[in-house]
């Protein structure tokens, strides 16, 4: 019994931007210096229906045909990694929704996308893309965390545009130390804008606010690195801080016996911070989500065969 995470070489593309890039990275270091409980499996590409049923199909078939996105300049790859990233988030909710217990996707590039434009390096929306596909499947309430060093802006307007259409049962906690694509806070959609200082408490804060969590049927989790002082985060939000974080997001969902499907989200390199020092971040959270499921009951940990 593995923890399946979602992997395909599509993802990256040479010489990409860290978003478009770091995924390749990231997947070596786990062939590379494997995780006990751990294992790569690659997905199916997104279809393109669910895409059509989150954004506007125009904007969808403008995507697909290299007219729009936020890394046009990349061609056909740019294609093939949006829909292989986006259906990795598709088959790690799929797996912890059928079995229960972690699953993730080597995916980024997905909280800013909005209903009919890219944005903030997100071309598509597949925290949300993922919520509906879970809704499909009979979750009821899917929550969406996003500890992103930036607020999720594009998430919470297609949650409202969702509601609006009828489509109801997603909710997201949302703590950024930047306020980029800030938005206020309604009910079921929280975000919190904090320093560095307060950024561990103000998780905890938000985890514990979250009303009634054994009746989540699936949390998302969006395990932003960005906001990590050395990755394009805040002063005090240190590696040691990162890994406090991991560890109380699983925990918190074993606790509650939630299945989790995490994302990468952000983590950026500089010439003082390399795209292996992000990996080394975003493993991170592989490495927690391992921990905190060989603690648990075999219920806790989905079978790395589990596609479907």
């Amino acid at each position: 019994m593995k923890i399946p995470v979602y992997f395909s070489s599509a993802y990256s593309v040479d010489g990409g931007f860290d978003t478009v890039g770091k995924s390749a990275v990231v997947a070596h270091s786990l062939s590379d210096d494997s995780i006990d409980g751990v294992e790569l499996l690659e997905p199916r590409p997104v279809h393109i229906e669910l895409l059509e049923r989150v954004h506007d199909p125009d904007y969808v078939q403008q995507v697909l045909a290299g007219r729009r996105g936020q890394f046009t300049e990349h061609g056909t790859d740019f294609v093939a990694s949006i829909l292989a990233s986006t259906g990795g988030v598709v088959a790690a909710v799929e797996s912890a929704l059928a079995h229960g217990g972690f699953a993730g996707s080597l995916s980024s590039g997905l909280h800013h996308a909005r209903y009919d434009h890219d944005s903030g390096y997100c071309t598509f929306n597949g925290l949300v893309v993922g919520a509906v596909r879970a809704l499909d499947v009979g979750a009821r309430r899917v929550l969406i965390i996003d500890f992103d060093a930036h607020c999720g802006g594009g998430t919470a307007s297609l949650i409202e545009r969702l509601n609006d259409s009828g489509v109801g049962g997603i909710e997201q906690v949302d703590v950024s130390v930047s306020s980029f694509d800030n938005y206020p806070s309604r009910p079921g959609v929280t975000c919190r804008v904090v320093g560095g200082g307060d950024y561990l408490s103000a998780i905890v804060e938000a985890l514990d606010s979250v009303i009634d969590p054994e009746s989540i049927d699936l949390v998302i989790y969006n395990a932003g690195m960005d906001a990590h002082e050395n990755a394009g985060g805040a002063m005090g939000v240190n590696t040691d801080v990162i890994r406090e974080r991991e560890s109380r997001v699983f925990e918190w969902a074993a606790r509650h016996d939630c299945p989790v499907a995490w994302v990468l989200a952000g983590g950026y390199s500089s010439a003082r911070f390399t795209v292996n020092d992000v990996a080394r971040l975003h493993r991170i959270t592989v490495e927690e989500a391992a921990r905190v499921a060989s603690t648990q009951p075999k219920s806790m940990i989905t079978p790395a065969s589990a596609t479907d």
